[in-house]
């Protein structure tokens, strides 16, 4: 999956919060949902324009930039 199918930043949408792309989702949501210990599954349940390949595809980017950080 492209990164611009994962995020998008827009002065248009949610003045230029990173979003999920499609929607008006801040991915600092997710981040905050996962931090107080939600699942990703209570995540998209309460945001289902969200797709779980986006939700995965994120983490998996954010995974490989802190592998990037510490190697």
């Amino acid at each position: 999956m492209s990164q611009s199918a994962i995020i998008t930043a827009s002065p248009d949408v949610m003045s230029g919060t990173p979003v999920f792309a499609g929607t008006r989702v801040p991915v600092q949501t997710l981040l905050d949902y996962l931090k107080a210990g939600e699942s990703i599954d209570d995540f998209l349940d309460g945001f289902p324009t969200v797709k779980r390949e986006q939700v995965i595809a994120f983490l998996e980017a954010a995974q490989a930039q802190i592998v990037k950080l510490v190697a």
